[in-house]
């Protein structure tokens, strides 16, 4: 199928052949062939005038803390009231297939077969963050299709809290409710991140989560994240990242994590940081994609591919700082390439048109 007829299907097909056409072109842009990027550039750049609607919101917690559970239930909220759903879901890979190890599409039954949401689980491959490397593409092809509000979950471990929050418009951070007993497990680069904090099994002991609840609050004022309501200087014109309870499997509390989520929404839009935000992300991603392609042709340049054995071997021997065989190794790979660069041929004087048989200029 050609990038336009692609385009074509996203933008106006019917349900089924657009769910088909979104699964191609996604699959599309996570190729590692150089035509399939060719095109899938070519499909990207034809989609851009209708993206940018959607309200695009980041989920992450650590495992077992419901997440899946949770964006079943709110999907379904947000269907009933007239929204289209999308659900990235970036499961860590397996270190021997590469394939996803999750696999949260099973666990949102309800979900995952309703016409309209979009479901498309999608291996992390070891990037950092366990970010899958083309989620943002890939939200892209969701907000043309249709999609107005678009789910990114991701592990919930290691550094995948920035990533993802560094791709949508809101970073939401779930916690189970015993988390206010332990608040070093939470990383304090972590809490920054987060615009909302949902302690979610709150059914199971209501005394746990109310003291969590408690508990983090007073630790985002400690670290000047939430500014206190009574407080003369407290600016309402800015978001203060809130804290709510509630119980995913009840689907209690469910309205009440949408209305704060609105509220952000509404907020970020006025003040003019929903914009910035964005802004800022698509200057970041085209900063990291540069630094990726860059590394990519350098491990894959022959000069460099040759001395790099040599180069490694010296510094596991202690022979070498890894500094210096950077440093060295970019030398090879810079000096290589100019060399490589084509050298245009000086410019030839022009003469002076001589007329009759006068003398000419010399």
């Amino acid at each position: 199928m050609t990038s336009p007829v692609l385009r074509d299907s996203i933008l106006h097909g019917d349900s089924a052949g657009q769910r088909r056409a979104m699964a191609k072109a996604i699959t599309l842009l996570e190729s590692t062939r150089a035509d399939h990027r060719a095109q899938g550039d070519e499909l990207l750049t034809a989609l851009l005038p209708h993206t940018g609607k959607a309200f695009r919101l980041g989920i992450s917690g650590v495992p077992g803390v419901g997440k899946s559970t949770f964006i079943e239930a709110l999907g379904l909220y947000l269907i009933e009231k007239g929204h289209r759903v999308a659900v990235l879901t970036v499961d860590p890979s397996s270190t021997v297939s590469g394939g996803s190890i999750l696999g949260d599409k099973t666990r949102m039954e309800k979900l995952s077969v309703h016409e309209r949401a979009y479901i498309r689980p999608s291996p992390s491959s070891g990037t950092l963050g366990g970010v899958a490397e083309k989620t943002r593409e890939a939200m892209l092809v969701c907000e043309a299709a249709g999609h107005d509000i678009v789910i990114v979950e991701t592990v919930g471990v290691g550094q995948s809290e920035t990533a993802v929050s560094g791709m949508t418009d809101m970073f939401v951070l779930m916690q189970l409710p015993n988390a206010g007993d332990d608040l070093q497990a939470i990383k304090k680069g972590v809490m920054e991140l987060a615009d909302l904090v949902v302690i979610n099994k709150a059914d199971l002991d209501p005394d746990a989560a109310t003291r969590a609840r408690a508990q983090i609050t007073s630790s985002l004022r400690l670290l000047g994240l939430q500014g206190h309501p009574e407080h003369a200087h407290h600016d309402e014109r800015i978001w203060h990242p809130q804290v709510i309870q509630l119980s995913a499997l009840r689907s209690q509390g469910v309205d009440a994590f949408w209305a704060e989520v609105t509220r952000f929404r509404d907020l970020q839009r006025v003040n003019g940081q929903l914009a910035a935000r964005r802004q800022q992300q698509a200057r970041a991603w085209m900063w990291e994609r540069i630094d990726a392609g860059l590394k990519q042709r350098f491990r894959a340049h022959p000069a460099v591919r040759s001395a790099l054995e040599a180069t490694t071997q010296q510094v596991l021997a202690g022979i070498l700082p890894a500094s210096t065989a950077a440093r060295q190794l970019l030398s090879v790979y810079e000096s290589d390439a100019v060399r490589a660069e084509p050298v245009s041929a000086p410019e030839q004087p022009q003469r002076r048109p001589t007329t009759g048989s006068g003398p000419t200029e010399t």
